[in-house]
């Protein structure tokens, strides 16, 4: 049992599990899967590609006759650790394929590891399998592969992501993700929910609905409808809260038309949950990053979406020590959080990113400064947490549980998503519950970041 850390980054997504069994003489692939849960989907896909063709799919480097890397490439932090797990497989294993954001950069990458065999760029799928057919030919079982493939699942049975778009139209200065995944590119909604449809009847509990920006889905395709269901974000997540699963929704920017997914939350069809990247408070930083402007509008939109939702769960992330932020734009920022007294709240440092524009920005904030603010920002937005889940405690609410070992059931309310979040932890009986059930529970007890409670 553990809990909850506070610095975990808001560009991971959760370790991949997989649990594949090899039959005699299969070919078997490797998977590194880093970066985000949009990554975790494309290695996914991958995965499931592969195990069509007849791939056996290994959890380590000695049972693999090739490893594909799926990398990361959001901050030079996140390089650094692409590079160290490429040089990991090659040690380990040898023959390594490389792809992923830090693939868009293949020079780069091949000037620190020469001796990979292929480098993609992201959702490259195509050039991914081209890659495995030359490093590993497949050789199929006819009497057991070359079946309709069954998604291949990184996460635990009971939840998933879902992608609903790819790429980004934003143009936010510190950020080079359009550059490397392009722009807006939306799923068909029909597409989408026969997905979530499979997923929903093969035994997912929790539909983790994420994309480059959610609020946006469905507007590089003219919010198009095929097949009854129209590409909007609205109509989505309605159509999917009408398939039984808890939804959950990530990455959405908090344009006017958001304030339409309230109702559903207050009328139970999505969890009351929205993950909003704003990324700062004062308009000055907000306007050198490339963002919108506008933090007092937000509290009023804040406000707004309580008024429909007292239940609504905010959780957000924040840069600070961004180029030119000074010791009263980042106090603004402190006073808009005691305003706002946001739910779960994710901090990092500023990075240079090779690429983004806000390389060239004057007056950048010295390190051990930077250090200092994300340490004060973090001691109240953990105080703030602090309050919050101390004010649950005596209640009763709904949790998912996720794992289960000898000391305790950890599971998750409404208010948190995997491994990014806070967990519920049942540390007496807990005997008649298995993962992946949803349970009542009340809460006895609260921490900074977690809580505990019994089954009821």
């Amino acid at each position: 049992m553990s809990t909850n850390p506070p610095e975990l980054r808001p560009d991971l997504a959760p370790r991949a599990r997989i649990t594949d069994p090899k039959r005699p003489g299969q070919p078997t692939i490797g998977m590194v899967s880093l970066g985000c849960p949009k990554a975790l989907v494309d290695s996914e896909r991958i995965l499931t590609r592969l195990r069509a063709e007849g791939y056996g799919v290994s959890p380590d480097y000695s049972g693999a006759d090739a490893v594909i890397v799926n990398t990361c490439g959001f901050l030079d932090s996140a390089k650094a650790e692409s590079l160290d797990a490429i040089g990991e497989a090659l040690n380990e294993n040898g023959r390594v394929i490389v792809t992923g954001c830090l693939g868009a950069e293949p020079d780069y990458i091949r000037e620190h590891h020469p001796k990979i065999l292929a480098v993609t760029g992201p959702h490259q799928y195509e050039q991914v399998l081209d890659a495995v057919h030359s490093a590993v030919p497949p050789s199929p079982d006819p009497f057991i592969d070359l079946l309709p493939a069954q998604q291949v699942s990184l996460t635990p049975r009971h939840y998933s992501y879902l992608k609903i778009s790819e790429g980004c139209n934003h143009k936010c200065k510190f950020c080079i993700i359009p550059d490397m995944r392009g722009r807006l590119q939306s799923r068909p909604a029909h597409a989408v929910l026969r997905e979530a449809e499979r997923l929903v009847d093969s035994g997912v509990k929790e539909l983790l609905v994420i994309s480059q920006d959610t609020s946006a889905y469905g507007v590089d395709i003219k919010h198009a409808e095929d097949r009854g269901h129209r590409a909007h974000i609205t109509d989505l997540a309605r159509d999917l809260g009408s398939l039984g699963a808890w939804v959950r929704l990530h990455y959405v920017y908090p344009y006017p038309h958001v304030r339409q997914l309230i109702p559903l939350m207050a009328e139970g069809l999505v969890l009351p949950y929205m993950d909003i990247p704003f990324q700062h408070a004062h308009p000055d930083v907000l306007r050198r990053m490339a963002r919108p402007a506008a933090a007092a509008k937000t509290l009023d939109e804040i406000a707004a979406w309580r008024d429909i939702c007292p239940d609504i769960t905010l959780r957000s992330t924040f840069i600070v020590g961004y180029p030119g932020e000074t010791e009263a734009e980042f106090q603004t920022l402190l006073d808009w959080l005691d305003e706002a007294q946001l739910d779960r709240v994710g901090c990092f440092q500023y990075e240079n990113v090779e690429g983004a524009r806000s390389n060239a920005l004057p007056d950048h904030v010295e390190p051990q400064v930077k250090q200092d603010r994300w340490n004060r920002f973090m001691e109240k937005a953990q105080a703030i947490s602090e309050a919050k889940l101390e004010a649950k405690v005596g209640s009763r609410i709904d949790v998912i549980v996720d794992e289960i070992d000898a000391e305790a059931a950890t599971c998750r309310t409404k208010a948190d998503a995997p491994e990014i979040d806070g967990n519920l932890f049942i540390d007496e009986g807990f005997e008649g519950v298995s993962v992946g059930d949803i349970v009542t529970v009340e809460v006895e007890e609260a921490g900074e970041y977690d809580l505990w409670g019994r089954v009821v």
